[in-house]
């Protein structure tokens, strides 16, 4: 999973609610509530296609503390049950990620976002 992930194409109606797929699922330590993990991701407006943010471009993972407000609702629920080694994508609707304010220049408010993200490390 060390290769940066390309995002395919979901549906363009946006979710109404968190979507989980997993597109690899490990074999290592699963995240749970608390956790500490580090994870690799790739992050794509759903409304352009186009690339936002990618912790593979800067060569160092996101480490967080799952479910307690560290990142987003969308990432705090969708990393949940994720086992390292894996890889999944999660359609984050506005409501669960960055809402009506949006975030930068780079998120729009009201974007709905993709992400794959891989699980590479977590510490209990």
């Amino acid at each position: 999973m060390s290769q940066k992930p390309e995002i395919d194409f979901v549906d363009p109606t946006p979710p109404t609610d968190l979507v989980i797929k997993d597109i690899t699922i490990g074999d290592g330590e699963e995240a749970t509530e608390r956790d500490r993990v580090s994870v690799h991701y790739v992050g794509v407006a759903l409304s352009t296609g186009e690339e936002f943010d990618a912790s593979y471009n800067r060569g160092e993972p996101l480490d967080f503390r799952v479910g307690i407000g560290q990142v987003i609702q969308g990432w705090d629920q969708g990393i949940l049950g994720m086992k390292v080694g894996g890889r999944r994508q999660l359609v984050i609707p506005p409501h669960l990620a960055y809402g009506d304010r949006g975030a930068g220049g780079a998120i729009k408010p009201g974007e709905t976002l993709i992400f794959v993200c891989d699980l590479v490390k977590v510490e209990k």
